[in-house]
């Protein structure tokens, strides 16, 4: 398993990110993988955190799995197939710079939208497109959950229209993500990332994962997240400036 104390200087706070994600801080996560790009490569950083998510999805899914919107999932996951394999391809013909170079400009755009989401009403337009629209939609989250498990954006731009209810936006939420984190296992396999090192990696950062999952589902209830949300996305803007500079340079 990687030793190096650089790595888990950056991949604790990415984990415990992670957790609270999970825990009901939607959308922080999609800062891990930025951060630990810093101390390894981002397709390496990507497979170590995948099975984290893989585990910290059940509890989503036990708890939500009777409210869920099947039709929406229907017709986005056909298309997130589509973006994890653009996702791979990308991944396996380019080199690490250029990996990290698209996670920076992900990581900025995904902070972006999701202050212009906060300041602005999100658009109704999308609710009155025809739902073949949510493949197309799921292509574009499977490809950036695939490179920087960061699908949340355009999952959103399709779903949140629909105004539905709380616990079914939950439940449609936990059930697509959790099966979308299951169909990047085999492209994952495919780059060669479940080493036995990477997967003791994963094993010793999960018990702070659960942790922080458990964490977040307190705080959640106690603790109002604007402030926290306006921090990490600028976080996520800067982190993922950092990133592209670096990749350029």
């Amino acid at each position: 398993m990687i030793t190096d104390w650089h790595f888990y200087a950056l991949a604790i706070p990415a984990v415990i990110l992670l957790g609270l994600s999970k825990g009901g801080f939607a959308g922080m996560g999609a800062l891990s993988l930025p951060l630990l790009a810093f101390a390894i490569d981002p397709v390496r950083a990507a497979a170590i955190t995948l099975p984290i998510l893989i585990t910290q999805d059940v509890v989503s899914v036990l708890a939500f799995r009777r409210t869920v919107d099947w039709r929406l999932i229907g017709w986005m996951l056909p298309g997130s197939v589509i973006g994890i394999w653009l996702g791979y391809a990308f991944a396996a013909s380019v080199s690490p710079v250029a990996v990290m170079a698209a996670v920076g400009l992900i990581s900025i755009l995904f902070g972006a939208y999701r202050l212009w989401v906060d300041a602005h009403a999100v658009p109704r337009d999308a609710a009155r497109w025809p739902e073949w629209v949510g493949s197309l939609f799921g292509i574009a989250s499977g490809f950036t959950s695939q490179i920087a498990h960061a699908g949340q954006p355009p999952f959103q731009l399709w779903v949140l229209p629909r105004n539905l209810p709380r616990d079914v936006l939950v439940g449609t939420t936990a059930i697509y993500f959790a099966a979308t984190n299951w169909l990047k296992v085999p492209a994952y396999v495919a780059l060669g990332q479940f080493s036995r090192a990477n997967l003791l990696t994963s094993a010793a950062l999960l018990p702070l994962a659960l942790v922080s999952t458990l964490a977040g589902v307190w705080l959640v209830r106690r603790v109002s997240p604007e402030r926290f949300y306006t921090a990490i996305y600028w976080l996520m803007i800067l982190v993922g400036a950092a990133l592209v500079w670096e990749a350029l340079a």
